[in-house]
């Protein structure tokens, strides 16, 4: 089963796309961001044997929108009834940036359904340092003029010298503000230590000014003793769009790992 579906959900439609075949692999997008930058590694992913699971984020494409005090709890929700849907679990979970949200919390609160996790530039915690966090917001702002904005985003996601602009398009500041919000509403903490149970990839960008990379002792530190660091050099916290070939190998070589 491959393609685009809509799953009637009790906390309403979610939109998917079903790739390949093989182990399964989830994505899940960064904050306001779409299943789209996800689209440069897909390829590759599914030419190495992966079925890769793509969920709309609530409020994209044809997911209805995330509902009034939802949770991470509920994000997570969603993700596990599309791998019970699929019949393909137990499944690789992988969040870019604030994506890892919801993959950490697949990992707590369904771990059956979780063979790994991997985390692309993310936060250990869950706070920002507040002056690159009015960065983040300013980029998705499209109110501001594309100048000012595209000195946010390089500023925040990309790499000194890299080319911002593949990012100027794709925010929807509206699901933003709703995963935000869903972030701030879950009050436990025993997610963030998804490395107790569960084998995690730790993909850090090297010159990441959201994320700066840890050592391999302070991500086991934070996350718990199965997570392994892999550092992508040349990459800022965009990631996907600056080095789409490392992010594709550092998964499949985490993928094999997991089912060898």
């Amino acid at each position: 089963m491959t393609g685009r579906h809509l799953l009637d959900l009790p906390r309403g439609a979610l939109d998917v796309e079903l790739m390949g075949e093989g182990r399964p692999l989830v994505l899940i997008p960064s904050l306001g961001r779409g299943q789209e930058d996800f689209d440069i590694i897909a390829p590759g992913l599914v030419a190495a044997g992966l079925r890769l699971i793509r969920p709309e984020p609530r409020g994209i494409g044809h997911s209805a929108p995330l509902m009034q005090g939802a949770t991470l709890h509920d994000m997570a929700a969603d993700v596990a009834a599309l791998i019970a849907w699929c019949g393909c679990g137990p499944a690789l979970v992988a969040g870019h940036a604030a994506g890892n949200w919801v993959a950490r919390m697949m990992g707590h609160d369904h771990p059956e359904l979780v063979r790994g996790i991997a985390m692309l530039a993310a936060v250990t915690g869950t706070e920002v340092n507040p002056e690159i966090s009015r960065a983040i917001t300013s980029s998705f702002d499209l109110s501001l003029p594309d100048e000012a904005r595209l000195r946010h985003l390089s500023h925040a996601y990309f790499a000194p010298g890299h080319d911002a602009r593949p990012w100027l398009a794709g925010w929807h500041p509206d699901v933003a503000r709703a995963q935000r919000a869903a972030r701030a509403a879950t009050q436990d903490r025993a997610w963030l230590r998804a490395a107790e149970t569960h084998r995690l990839l730790y993909l850090a960008a090297a010159e990441d000014a959201i994320a700066p990379p840890p050592s391999e002792a302070e991500v086991q530190a934070a996350l718990g003793p199965l997570a392994r660091r892999v550092v992508v050099a040349r990459a800022g916290h965009a990631l996907l769009p600056e080095q789409p070939a490392a992010v594709t190998a550092a998964l499949i070589d985490f993928a094999r790992d997991l089912w060898a």
